[in-house]
């Protein structure tokens, strides 16, 4: 039920801001707004303002079906126009207002964001400390020298000045950043023990960033921020309960060999598998002071076609060590400016690698993931449902940007025709663009929807 509610709330809410954009600016530009809808199909609820506004007599409707809505403004091209009210027709005004409405939806959601982002900040949100875990055996960051334990002091993407790095959340937007760029970073790490830093360069233009997916970072080699190797609730029935593991339990050594901290003792777990089959491990553990000895099997997991690994139906480390982090009034609004042109351009690039073949199509993702992914963040508090509105903010923003008939950008496209040669662009080419842009949308939500079905039941 919390994945219906927080999925119809973000959907409406991003479309109702969408297209407020587009009436708004044509209201203030005196176009007449016939309808706004939010929501396509039978209306469920219809109203009218009590006291409009001047000169306008625009119908409120909320329709049935949520994926869309739109604002429907006096046309000559749809419907009889009186001779007194045809300079407020939209299909007579100059270009430059109607390419500023069309663009206002788009401009609506990536203001959104940003306020979104802003909002984040201000409020303070609760993240992991910068403090590395154990890099993934054979990584870049294990090349590097990365051992664990080391706290990244600031860092930078190739080319740019280094920048303090306050949380793990901040370092994993940059390492994501960079390796679905090929750009190398640059970090200022201290280690325990040492009073001096160190900088460490993480080549990441060798990574395969086909897919922005979980093992991405694990090809860079840092998943998780630095916890203690200490078992959390233990699964009943599972392995971990077979060879009397318990909760609060802090592993030292696993086959012989020390284990650091929790993100090497699950990579130690996962890489109990050979040929397939389960490999029984000595594990070394202290229980309230007590040293024991104990013999695990784990339970082998081969997931959507991925090599077997290792599992013990436990929960393996405890939360990190946390830190505020939150900005003021400026700063906060600055970070959430900074923050949504990062994720549009990202976006874009993204696009551009899969229109090229340079990155996997699986990237795209349908109304079920969306579904998925509102009701877990909604779950998590409310900063984080408000992260994960803004990121889908941005996304509505920068695909309604694209270059398709269909689009605001199709649209847009047009009026930049018609503001360089002239002349608007003919029906018959107008009407052979929007079947293409139609068979290109389809096509997209086909795909994002063959991806949904295969992450959520795959």
């Amino acid at each position: 039920m919390l994945t219906i509610v927080a999925f119809i709330v973000a959907l409406g809410l991003l479309i109702a801001i969408h297209e407020y954009g587009h009436y708004r600016v044509a209201v203030a530009c005196n176009v007449k707004v016939l309808r706004f809808s939010v929501g396509f199909g039978k209306s469920l609820f219809t109203w009218k303002p009590r006291k409009p506004r001047p000169g306008q007599d625009t119908e409120f409707v909320i329709g049935a079906f949520p994926l869309g809505g739109y604002v429907k403004m006096l046309d000559e091209r749809e419907g009889e126009v009186p001779a007194g009210e045809r300079h407020r027709a939209f299909n007579t005004q100059p270009v430059k207002v109607r390419a500023a409405i069309v663009a206002a939806g788009p401009a609506a959601n990536l203001l959104l964001a940003i306020l979104l982002y802003a909002a984040v900040s201000w409020m303070g949100v609760q993240e992991p400390q910068p403090v590395l875990g154990s890099p993934v055996t054979g990584s870049i960051a294990a090349t590097a020298g990365l051992v664990g334990g080391e706290r990244v002091e600031s860092a930078a993407l190739e080319g740019d000045e280094l920048a303090p790095i306050r949380s793990f959340e901040d370092l994993r937007w940059m390492l994501t950043r960079g390796a679905l760029d090929g750009q190398d970073v640059r970090m200022v790490v201290t280690r325990e023990g040492s009073s001096g830093r160190d900088e460490v360069l993480l080549p990441l233009s060798r990574v395969d960033a086909r897919e922005a997916d979980a093992q991405l970072l694990r090809q860079v080699g840092i998943v998780a921020p630095w916890s203690p190797p200490v078992l959390g609730e233990v699964m009943a029935g599972g392995a971990a309960e077979r060879a009397g593991l318990r909760k609060g339990d802090t592993v030292l050594r696993v086959a012989g060999g020390p284990v650091g901290d929790a993100q090497q003792l699950r990579d130690l777990i996962r890489a109990q598998v050979r040929d397939g089959k389960a490999v029984t491990a000595a594990w070394e553990i202290d229980r309230q002071g007590q040293r024991l000895q104990l013999s695990v099997t784990p339970e082998v997991v081969s997931d959507k076609g991925a090599p077997a690994v290792g599992r013990i139906a436990a929960y393996v480390g405890v939360p990190p060590a946390m830190v505020t982090v939150r900005e003021g009034p400026i700063d906060g609004l600055w970070k959430g400016v900074v923050r949504t042109w990062d994720v549009s351009a990202l976006t874009l690039r993204m696009m551009g690698r899969m229109v090229i073949g340079e990155a996997s199509i699986k990237n795209l993702s349908g109304p079920l993931t969306i579904a998925d992914y509102a009701g877990k963040s909604a779950s998590m508090g409310l900063t984080q449902y408000l992260l994960f509105l803004a990121l889908i903010s941005v996304s509505l923003g920068v695909l309604n940007l694209l270059p398709l008939p269909v689009l605001d950008g199709g649209h847009l496209m047009y009026y930049l025709w018609e503001a360089v040669t002239g002349r608007s662009v003919s029906d018959a080419w107008m009407e052979r663009l929007q079947r293409g842009g139609v068979a290109v949308l389809l096509v997209m939500m086909s795909i994002a929807l063959f991806n949904d079905f295969a992450r959520l039941f795959g």
